[in-house]
């Protein structure tokens, strides 16, 4: 009997911490791109990318992704997975109104146009407080099934991130429903940044199984589980048939007071990983388990 193959995603950046946090953050092209090579040697085969300006603000900036897709991509064959929700800082936010913060759509969208395979699509309106700040990530039912039209017609796969149940019952369930995806849908469930992200759900067994049941049929999940339900969240999720994701995006620790690197988290991720049994997806298998190439529309710049 062959072992089961689980998708290992690193995220190496993100578009909320800083330099400052923890100085292993890699922020810019060169650094994002051998963290990732490094973590794709130790098992990871999914790179879930945010980009940084210079000066580290977050950016969906085309330009920068495509640098950083290329660097990649002339190191290793790993999965690209483009934000398009981008960040809490830098380009991604502006004031809309004496003390009204929002995300702003015309940059987030910018993330579908630097050619990689697949793009976040956060069919979610939520509030997200950071840095003082209540920051409006509007993303109204129009906005969601334009992100996914428009995916559909790059060719590009969407990794459909959801913080509560009504984000999979909703707008997620719908658009697939409507055949805005090809089965199998990648659904990433978000646990446990329910302090800074308004409507998100903590990390517990009880509510990941009860996100996991509200799946729409065929399926596959990964799990983010944030801060220190990282690895209890990646372990649960092995439980459930799904798949794991580490990084600093997600998490600035290895353990209590105890700063991490991506490549540790990835080393310790895959380690148990095999330790339960299974065995890492290599990328062309995981692309074969998501439906990669997506079929139809433009085929993106760095699939393979």
């Amino acid at each position: 009997m062959s072992q089961r193959k689980v998708i290992v995603t690193i995220a190496p950046t993100g578009g909320m911490a800083y330099k400052s946090q923890n100085p292993a953050l890699p922020t810019q092209p060169a650094e994002i791109a051998q963290d990732t090579y490094d973590c794709y040697n130790a098992g990871a085969s999914v790179v879930a990318i945010h980009a940084r300006t210079p000066d580290d603000g977050a950016t969906c900036d085309a330009a920068i992704y495509h640098d950083i897709n290329t660097r990649i991509r002339a190191k290793c064959d790993i999965i690209l997975n483009n934000s398009t929700g981008g960040g809490v800082h830098g380009e991604m936010i502006g004031e809309t109104a004496p003390g009204l913060w929002e995300l702003l759509w015309e940059e987030r969208i910018k993330g579908m146009d630097a050619g990689a395979e697949m793009c976040t699509l956060d069919a979610t309106t939520i509030i997200a407080s950071f840095g003082g700040k209540e920051l409006l990530m509007n993303t109204a039912p129009s906005k969601a099934r334009y992100l996914a039209e428009e995916m559909k017609k790059r060719g590009i796969k969407p990794e459909w991130e959801v913080f509560s149940p009504t984000h999979i019952l909703q707008d997620t369930n719908t658009l697939i429903a409507e055949g805005l995806d090809d089965d199998p849908p990648f659904i990433n469930l978000v646990m446990g940044v329910h302090k800074g992200f308004q409507n998100a759900m903590p990390y517990s067994p009880r509510h990941l199984q009860y996100m996991v049941d509200l799946l729409p049929p065929n399926a596959i999940f990964g799990v983010s589980g944030i801060g220190p339900a990282q690895l209890p969240a990646a372990m649960n999720s092995l439980l459930l048939g799904g798949h794991v994701r580490v990084g600093l995006e997600d998490n600035l620790y290895y353990s209590q007071g105890e700063l991490a690197t991506n490549i540790q988290l990835t080393e310790r991720v895959v380690r148990l990983v095999r330790e339960m049994g299974y065995e890492p997806a290599t990328p062309a298998e995981a692309r074969a388990m998501m439906g990669l190439p997506r079929q139809g529309g433009v085929k993106p710049e760095f699939a393979l």
